[in-house]
C-alpha cells in the first residue's frame, strides 16, 4: 500500500474543500507515495483554494439543484449525462484506489460514476443536516462519515460512522492563546466567499462601540465582493485592523483573536470547536434547509457560542452583544473552554483509517 490514488470530490464552498484538505494532508502523512487528485466545479475559487494547499484539481461542469425552480431543476438534471462522462474519463485516467465524497454538487457525479466503475467510495457529510447530495450517495456508498449525531436519522442506508468534522493541521499546530493584556481581537468572516450582511452590521457596530470607548482590534475577512468598499470604511473612520478579501494564514487570525463573528458553515463550526474559540455566529439564512442554524445550535445549546439570526441583526445590537464579552472575560473563557469540549481533533485520523480499511477490505475480495 506504499503507492496509492485517490479522488477527493467536492466543492462549492470552502466548507467542503478545508476537510478534504484535512484528509489529503493525513493520507500523505500515512503514505509516502499517495497520489491525490481533487475534482471540483468550475467555480475559480475552488481550484484556488485547493491549489493553495499544493494539490492537483481537475473540473467536471456541474451545478447544484437549488430552490424549488422547474427550469433550475431541468438545467441540472440535463447537465448530469455529461458531468458524468466527465467523471468517467478523469476516474479512467486517473485509475483511484478510492473516491471520497465530501459533499456539494461536484461529489455527486463523480462519487455515482466511480461506484458503477467499481471503485470503492465512500462520503462525508460535514453538516448536521446532511445535503441533498450525500443523502442520495449514502444509498451507493461503500461508508458514511458524520459529523454530528445529529446526522444519523437522516441517512437510511450506508455505513454510518462518526468521525467529527476535520480540520486543517495548520490550524491547531502551535495554536497561541491570545495574551490577556493584549488589545481585545475580534476575527470577523462570513466564510470562504465573504458574506455582505455581517460586514456593514460589523461596520455600523465598530461605530457604535468606538462612541462608547471601545476600541477593539479587527482581522476582517470580508470576501472579493466587499474588499474595496470595507477598506475604504476602514480608513474613513480611522478604524484599527487587518482588512482582506481572504485570510491565507488562518492558524495566525486565530491565534490572536478574542472572539470570532461568523458564519455557521460546517468548516467553521468544527474549528472553533476543536481550537476552543468563543464565538457570536451569524448564520447563512439561505443556506439549504437551514443548516447553519441548525449547526450554530450545536454549539449554542452546548453553551460555546452566541447566535444571532440575520434578521436580527443590527449594528447596535451587535455591539452591545460584543462588549458584553469584551467586558467579562471569565464569561468569554467559559464559552471557550465549552466549545473545547466539542472539538474532535483526530477527525482527519479516524477517517483516514476507515480509508485504508475499505482498500484492504476491497483488496482482498
Amino acid at each position: 500500500m506504499s503507492s496509492l490514488k485517490y479522488l477527493i470530490a467536492g466543492g462549492g464552498t470552502g466548507g467542503h474543500l478545508f476537510p478534504g484538505i484535512a484528509v489529503a494532508r493525513e493520507l500523505e502523512k500515512r503514505f509516502e507515495n499517495a497520489e491525490i487528485l481533487f475534482v471540483t466545479g468550475l467555480k475559480q475559487m475552488e481550484s484556488d483554494i485547493v491549489s493553495r494547499y499544493g494539490y492537483r484539481t481537475t473540473s467536471i461542469d456541474v451545478q447544484g439543484l437549488k430552490g424549488r425552480s422547474l427550469k433550475k431543476a431541468i438545467t441540472t438534471l440535463m447537465k448530469l449525462p455529461g458531468s458524468m462522462f466527465q467523471s468517467a474519463v478523469i476516474i479512467k485516467r486517473h485509475s483511484p484506489s478510492l473516491i471520497l465524497g465530501m459533499g456539494g454538487y461536484s461529489a455527486g457525479p463523480v462519487c455515482l460514476t466511480g461506484k458503477v466503475m467499481g471503485v470503492p467510495t465512500a462520503i462525508h457529510e460535514q453538516n448536521s443536516y446532511p445535503g441533498l447530495t450525500n443523502r442520495l450517495l449514502s444509498r451507493f456508498a461503500d461508508k458514511v462519515f458524520i459529523s454530528f449525531e445529529e446526522s444519523r436519522e437522516y441517512f437510511k442506508a450506508g455505513e454510518l460512522i462518526l468521525t467529527g468534522n476535520p480540520v486543517r493541521e495548520d490550524l491547531v499546530r502551535g495554536q497561541a492563546i491570545p495574551e490577556t493584556d493584549q488589545i481585545f481581537t475580534i476575527l470577523v468572516m462570513g466564510g470562504s466567499q465573504g458574506a455582505m450582511a455581517i460586514n456593514r452590521a460589523f461596520g455600523d457596530a465598530l461605530i457604535y462601540l468606538h462612541s462608547m470607548g471601545k476600541a477593539p482590534y479587527v482581522i476582517h475577512q470580508t470576501g472579493k465582493k466587499d474588499y474595496d468598499s470595507v477598506s475604504e470604511f476602514y480608513r474613513e473612520n480611522g478604524l484599527q485592523g487587518e482588512v482582506a478579501p481572504f485570510i491565507e494564514d488562518m492558524a495566525d487570525a486565530y491565534g490572536r483573536a478574542h472572539l470570532v463573528l461568523s458564519r455557521a458553515g460546517a468548516a467553521t463550526i468544527s474549528e472553533l470547536a476543536v481550537l476552543g474559540k468563543p464565538s457570536v455566529l451569524i448564520p447563512y439564512p439561505y443556506a439549504a434547509n437551514q443548516h447553519q442554524k441548525i449547526n450554530a445550535d450545536s454549539l449554542v445549546r452546548a453553551g460555546a457560542a452566541e447566535m444571532i439570526l440575520q434578521t436580527d441583526l443590527t449594528g447596535k445590537g451587535l455591539a452591545k452583544v460584543l462588549i458584553k464579552y469584551m467586558d467579562n472575560r471569565s464569561a468569554l473563557n467559559k464559552m471557550g473552554q465549552q466549545a473545547l469540549k466539542l472539538g474532535r481533533p483526530d477527525a482527519a485520523g479516524l477517517i483516514a483509517d476507515q480509508l485504508e480499511i475499505l482498500i484492504k477490505t476491497r483488496s482482498a475480495d
